[in-house]
This record gives structure tokens, sequence and C-alpha cells, in this order.
């Protein structure tokens, strides 16, 4: 009898432990997205034209909206540098969010019965919160890439400092 009882505090810490690891999300991390897979963690780009690209980084659940939007600028810096370029200029910008959380919620029903002579009435009231990751951010890049020295523009950057500067840091989140 003793075993059973101590069985089941034990029994019931591992399945909240199951259902918390459930919850759990993979880390975004700086890596090509799997090709023709919608919503895959990772960068992809398509060339509009020589020197003019569209770059988009596809973050996981919780990971901040900052670190997506730098990743989507080191993948533009990657391919201005490949291309033989110096420097590249953001020319659109875009971010969206999927998964986005509105909060608590709060609802309240009622209902009523009559059988026979009797009759009842009830009501209910319920709240719900989001446990969930978070919202997963996308950023989309249209750059376009130049030569020589960096414009003195805030939307142009140089691609080496930003290689250096971001993708020597990059971090799993």
């Amino acid at each position: 009898m003793t075993v059973v009882k101590t069985a089941k505090p034990l029994i019931a810490l591992a399945a909240a432990s199951l259902v918390l690891a459930a919850c759990a999300t993979a880390p975004t991390v700086y890596r090509a997205a799997a090709p023709g897979a919608v919503g895959e963690i990772g960068y992809s780009e398509y060339r509009l034209e020589a020197g003019r690209y569209r770059v988009t980084f596809q973050g996981g659940p919780g990971a901040p909206e900052n670190q997506i939007a730098d990743y989507a600028l080191l993948r533009a810096a990657e391919l201005a540098l490949r291309d033989g370029y110096d420097w590249f200029r953001v020319a659109d910008r875009s971010t969206t969010v999927s998964g986005e959380s509105s909060g608590p919620r709060f609802s309240v029903g009622g209902g009523s019965s009559t059988y026979g002579h009797r009759s009842s009435v009830g009501l209910g009231v319920g709240t719900s919160f989001n446990l969930g990751p978070g919202p997963a951010f996308s950023r989309s890049l249209e750059v376009v890439f130049g030569k020589g020295p960096t414009p003195r523009d805030r939307d142009a950057y140089d691609a080496r400092d930003v290689v250096k500067q971001i993708g020597y840091g990059r971090q799993r989140i």
C-alpha cells in the first residue's frame, strides 16, 4: 500500500514534466530554410535582377523580432559579398507575425431547464491564458547591392561590417 501512495505523486510529476516538454520549441538557428517548405525556420532569397534580391528570414515561435531582423540583414550581407559587392541598401522591408496571442480570455455562460414543476438555472464562468511559446516573426527585405564606399544613408549597410557584427555573434534563440 505504501508503494502505491508513493508512486502516485511520482506519476503525476512525470506526467506534468511530459506536458511541459511537449510545449518546448526548437531554437531558431541561422540556416537556410528547406526549399519549397512554407513557414520553415531559416532564410530564403529570390533574385529579382542583377544586384537586387528579396531576402526573407522566418523565425520560430518565441524568437525575438530584432534577432529575426538581424538574421535577414546578415543573409543580405552574405549575398552581397558572394556576388562581389561591398554594400547593400534596404529598398523595402516588411514584418509578418503569426501565432500572436490576444491575451487572456474571459467567458460567461448561463442556462435554464424546466422539468415538470421543477426548474433550475445555471451560470458558468471561465478563463483561459495562452501558455504557448509566443508569436513567430518573419522579416522580408528587398535589397540593392553596390560597389565602392557605402552611401551615407540610414538604409545602407557595409556588407563586411554586418557579417562581422551579426555573423560572428550569432546565437540560438
